[in-house]
């Protein structure tokens, strides 16, 4: 013991309690604590000493990396107040700081964050938490479906979308539908511009092709007439050559007489014909025989007689007419009656005929031979002729496939004369609906229509040019004036005006072509003076259109636009002035909108307008002038004329009106005046007082 007190404390572990801790099994090490509270002063020496009589090691050994058999350096002897340092050492690393010293934050202040963009930044929301645009939270947008539905009611789609809205966000959604108009419109200019372009191209491809078609149907119907004319027999031939013979006759005249003749021969005898065949210029009768019998389409048995009449564009047939009885032979005797009744009649082309040779039965072999087949659309007639005369059957057919063919060809021609006055100038006067009204002018152009019908080429100062040409400049005057480029639809009026003056030779495309530069003028002009009164307020605008408009010929209808445009706003505002009771304030504004807007209007009139249209303007500003005294009466009328106010008020009037002293006009004299104190006597430019 007195060795172990010499060589003091050690902290060597004895070899014999190492042993005796192996022999008794591994070192547990226990689990680290969390220290949450000061520990009391003798805990930390305490858990020490029951950590080393239970055999286990401290929290030294456990958090440390190094093997509990491992040699441990040599440590210092501890003191007696060592452990409760080291644990409040401990204490202080682990310890949670709830609250911050009262020097925190001394130092320099922070800088302030950077601002978002105005792009990137967020709506403020509302008062009540809603996001702008709505009362409710949602956004009052026009629905474009919604106003493009034919069966649309404005108040009721109103009432619906605007019923819990503010006065904002009424006026919002006015915006919102004036934007989408002038959207609309500038579609709607766009549209218009691109159909008439793709109209155009396609008018022209369509003219092309069309005369491609007339080309091709007449090479298909010579091709037809050809193989025809080859499968006539020769009897046929010579019939038709007998035929052609007969036909031509010294002159046109007789031809034509001689036609008349036979047309009124085939009306007297038979009945009824002349309901189905009137007389028009060129009808006659080709064919005819009365060696025919009608069948019966099911049993080929004969029904009756007919008579079979050919003409150049119908096919008749006649029935034989049945005899009264009681008809005495006296009366028949002094009256011839009709043998036939017209039954049915069909112009040529709906006509189909066939014979029927090559499809005859066993059993009526001879009716097969001698028929043949016409049908009209849905209804089938069979006719057989006499037996022994099947020269009339042979005549019938050739005869009717000639008349179809010359028919043919008479449509063809008629065709390409449609075509050839399409190209004249006629069918460029005639595409134009207003013209139609003028029965003048349609009356010429009928008179002049077989003469000038191929008339396509003007003489325009000593040189030709195609009227399309004209047409071309007109089609593009309308899309000037529909997309509002005014300066060049006003040159382009200027020049159709001077061409048209400078046409010799053919008064009828000089008064066409006029009339259509001038309706097209006075449409532009239209446009130009309700823009004209639409900004009546801004001296460039306002210069521009009256420019405009005098280069056109209209300067008469933009100074009367002009005027009343100026005379309803100073109604207006006017209007806008409300009397609270204070008689010399009401007056002050009154006269001063007047004299002010009268000033101003006389000053633009004559920098805008011709000076030899002045003086209309100076009756205009008389008129405005007697129009404030009238008000200005009125208003004064309870007042008495020695009280100061009455004086004010007309202080007030006479000096506003010596603002028109600026423009030249000076109508102090005449403010404050009655109708009944005015003489009449002439005031400035020859206006009457």
């Amino acid at each position: 013991m007195s060795e172990e007190k010499g060589k003091g404390i050690s902290l060597r572990k004895n070899k014999k309690r190492s042993d005796k801790s192996k022999k008794g099994g591994p070192p547990v090490i226990s689990a680290p604590r969390q220290i949450s509270a000061p520990m009391p002063a003798g805990l930390g020496a305490a858990t020490l000493s029951s950590a080393q009589n239970n055999g286990r090691p401290s929290n030294e050994s456990s958090r440390s990396g190094q093997r509990l058999d491992a040699p441990r350096p040599r440590e210092r002897p501890q003191r007696p107040g060592m452990d409760k340092t080291a644990d409040l050492v401990k204490r202080r690393y682990s310890q949670k700081i709830t609250q911050l010293p009262s020097d925190f934050g001394n130092g320099m202040p922070m800088p302030d964050l950077p601002q978002i963009p105005a792009q990137f930044r967020e709506p403020p929301p509302s008062r009540d938490g809603r996001p702008p645009g709505s009362s409710d939270g949602r956004s009052f947008k026009p629905d474009r479906r919604q106003l493009a539905d034919d069966n649309l009611k404005p108040d009721q789609y109103v009432s619906q979308q605007l019923a819990d809205a503010s006065e904002d966000e009424i006026r919002r959604y006015q915006d919102e539908l004036r934007k989408l108009k002038n959207r609309n419109s500038t579609d709607l200019q766009h549209s218009v511009y691109q159909n008439r372009t793709q109209f155009m191209k396609i008018s022209k491809e369509a003219e092309k092709l069309k005369s491609e078609m007339r080309a091709l149907k007449q090479l298909m119907s010579e091709l037809t007439s050809t193989l025809e004319q080859t499968t006539l027999n020769a009897n046929s031939e010579g019939d038709s050559i007998s035929a052609r013979k007969a036909a031509n006759r010294s002159s046109v005249a007789n031809l034509e007489a001689l036609w008349n003749t036979q047309l009124h021969q085939l009306w007297k005898r038979i009945e009824g014909s002349q309901k189905y065949l009137p007389a028009i210029p060129g009808r006659h009768v080709i064919w005819q025989s009365g060696k025919w019998v009608e069948l019966n389409s099911a049993t080929w048995k004969a029904r009756r007689r007919v008579h079979l009449i050919l003409l150049n564009d119908h096919l008749l047939v006649a029935a034989e007419k049945k005899q009264r009885s009681e008809v005495s032979q006296s009366s028949r005797e002094k009256k011839p009656a009709q043998e036939w009744v017209a039954q049915r009649c069909w112009p040529l082309q709906e006509v189909q005929m066939a014979d029927l040779a090559s499809k005859s039965r066993a059993g009526s072999k001879s009716s097969g031979a001698n028929a043949i087949n016409i049908r009209v659309g849905n209804d089938s007639f069979t006719y057989a002729v006499y037996p022994g005369e099947d020269a009339d059957k042979v005549q019938l057919l050739s005869t009717y496939r000639k008349a179809v063919d010359d028919l043919r060809k008479t449509q063809e021609v008629e065709t390409q004369e449609r075509g050839r006055a399409q190209d004249s100038y006629n069918y460029f006067a005639t595409r134009d609906a207003n013209i139609l009204k003028k029965a003048d002018l349609m009356e010429t152009l009928t008179e002049n229509v077989v003469n000038n019908r191929a008339s396509m080429l003007v003489d325009i100062d000593g040189r030709q040019h195609n009227i399309r040409t004209v047409e071309t400049e007109l089609d593009q005057l309308d899309m000037d004036i529909a997309l509002q480029r005014f300066e060049s639809a006003v040159m382009r009026v200027e020049k159709l005006k001077a061409l048209a003056k400078n046409i010799r030779g053919n008064t009828m495309v000089q008064s066409i072509i006029t009339f259509k530069v001038n309706e097209r003028a006075t449409k532009l002009a239209n446009v130009l003076i309700k823009q004209l009164v639409e900004n009546n307020n801004w001296m460039t605008s306002v210069k521009q259109h009256v420019m405009w408009i005098v280069q056109l010929g209209f300067e008469d209808r933009a100074r009367e636009a002009y005027l009343e445009a100026r005379g309803n706003l100073i109604r207006k505002r006017s209007r806008q002035c409300i009397f609270e009771g204070d008689l010399p304030e009401y007056i002050f504004q009154i006269s001063y909108i007047y004299f002010t807007i009268i000033k101003n209007t006389v000053d633009m009139y004559q920098k805008c307008f011709p000076q030899v249209l002045m003086s209309a303007c100076v009756k205009w500003a008389k008129e405005h002038v007697d129009a404030f005294n009238i008000l200005l009466d009125r208003q004064l009328s309870n007042v008495d004329r020695s009280l100061p106010v009455w004086q004010e008020c007309m202080d007030q009037a006479v000096t506003h009106a010596g603002m028109l002293t600026e423009v030249g006009l000076d109508f102090s004299e005449l403010v404050g005046r009655r109708a009944d104190e005015v003489e009449d006597r002439p005031v400035g430019l020859g206006v009457s007082a």
